[in-house]
Formats: C-alpha cells, sequence, structure tokens
C-alpha cells in the first residue's frame, strides 16, 4: 500500500485476482506467495514434414505450388485475434515421399511476427523446418480434423476425390526476441 500509493482495498482486490488467476497462492496468517509454474508438455510434437519422410528411409522433395504477400483477411484476423491488417505470406506446397504425393502443406505466415520469413527460400526448405529452424516456439494449439478432398486437393496429393484426409491446423506462439 505505502510503495503504490494506494488504498488496503485495492490491494486486496490485486492479491484475489492474481490468486484466482492461478498465479499466486494466498494462505490465512502466512501470506500470499508466487506460485510455481505447472509443467507443461507438448501433448503433440511439432513434426517436420521432411525429417519424418527422410527417417523412413525414403527420398524426400518439395514443391513449392505458390507464394503469394497479402494482407491477413478479416476472418484470419478474428481467428488470431489481431486488430490490426498485417501482412502474411501465404505458402501452399507439395511434399514427396519416394516421388509419390505425401502431404499437402497450405501455410500462413505472420510477417509482422515472423519479418524473416519474407526471405526465405522455401522453393528447397520446407516451410514448416524452416520455422522450426528459426523460430522458437513457446507453445502451439492444434486443432485435428478430417475433411474430404475436394478436387483440387485430391489432384494434387494423387487421391480419388472425396478421400478422407488429415487437416492439421496450428497456431504457434512464439518468443520473440528483439
Amino acid at each position: 500500500m505505502v510503495e503504490y500509493g494506494c488504498a488496503r482495498m485495492t490491494v486486496s482486490k490485486v492479491l484475489g485476482a492474481l490468486a484466482e488467476s492461478g498465479l499466486i497462492e494466498r494462505r490465512r496468517r502466512a501470506g500470499s506467495f508466487v506460485k510455481r509454474p505447472l509443467n507443461q508438455s507438448a501433448v503433440l510434437e511439432i513434426p517436420d514434414i521432411k525429417a519424418d519422410v527422410q527417417a523412413r528411409g525414403q527420398v524426400y522433395a518439395l514443391e513449392l505450388l505458390s507464394a503469394k504477400r497479402r494482407p491477413m483477411s478479416k476472418a484470419e484476423r478474428g481467428a488470431e485475434s489481431i486488430a490490426v491488417a498485417t501482412e502474411v505470406l501465404a505458402l501452399t506446397c507439395r511434399h514427396f515421399a519416394d516421388g509419390k504425393p505425401h502431404a499437402l502443406e497450405e501455410r500462413l505466415i505472420n510477417l509482422d511476427a515472423v519479418p524473416a520469413a519474407a526471405h526465405a527460400d522455401f522453393t528447397t526448405n520446407p516451410p514448416g523446418t524452416w520455422l522450426l529452424q528459426h523460430v522458437p516456439w513457446h507453445a502451439a494449439e492444434n486443432l485435428i480434423s478430417a475433411e474430404c478432398a475436394d478436387g483440387g486437393r485430391a489432384r494434387l496429393l494423387g487421391i480419388k476425390t472425396g478421400s478422407a484426409c488429415l487437416i492439421v491446423q496450428r497456431r504457434g506462439l512464439f518468443v520473440l526476441a528483439s
């Protein structure tokens, strides 16, 4: 109260809010203590498609189908809780294992968060591999679903239209250094 020049009730409310959010622990007659952070571990490891293919002893190849810089759409900004329009690098790549289509990667990279991506060569280095090598991940949110392949995706993957495909949508949270 003395240090910050505020009322006792204000300090009590702040400590209550910190306790409610799990940042501190309040003990009667002992005081308030900072809680140790809970250990978190990834339930899903962030895969590197190139490394996975090579680890199986298969020959890996990459085809960059498109790379476009564009403004992030309003829907994309809403999904990422970004208020201001920002530029993204929209990439579409096809990964091959032993000459056969293995995966289709459609990736958006926020160039405000990862500006070096604008100058990366994604014709030889897959976007996922590049991100794992250049950007320290703090956390990732994953949404896993299945979807029937439309005609264009089915053609790119060498499968029948309507075939089930595993979809992994990942939103990366990065530790950014200045």
